[in-house]
């Protein structure tokens, strides 16, 4: 199986989960869940980033690649948190990541901020 990904990579992924991730998280699981995360940043922005993901500039849309690469690790570490050394462990890394997800969510929801995104 192929990564499916558009706005973040399965390298991006992985250092959100940080070093003890499990690999029962599988290839396929993660390219839905990133599917269901350009799903949900599209439609939360009103604006479909994947139509035109290339050609942004390089320097302003990796913020799309961060929230999406921290809405997957998310729900990859709490599918399985038996590589992590402590279940506290685990638990930080799912709020870090839940919360700059939604940092990131509520920056791209500013139509200037989409404007400014698409005119760079």
């Amino acid at each position: 199986m192929a990564w499916t990904g558009i706005f973040a990579t399965a390298a991006e992924v992985q250092a959100k989960m940080g070093s003890n991730i499990s690999t029962s998280f599988t290839e396929a699981m993660q390219n839905d869940t990133m599917a269901q995360a350009e799903s949900y940043i599209n439609c939360v922005c009103r604006y479909n980033f994947s139509d035109n993901f290339t050609s942004l500039n390089k320097d302003v849309k990796k913020i799309l690649s961060e929230a999406a690469a921290c809405f997957t690790a998310f729900y990859g570490i709490l599918y399985d948190m038996s590589g992590y050394t402590s279940t506290i462990e685990a638990e930080d890394m799912v709020n870090i990541c839940w919360s700059r997800f939604q940092q990131c969510v509520s920056l791209l929801k500013d139509q200037k901020v989409i404007d400014f995104i698409n005119n760079s």
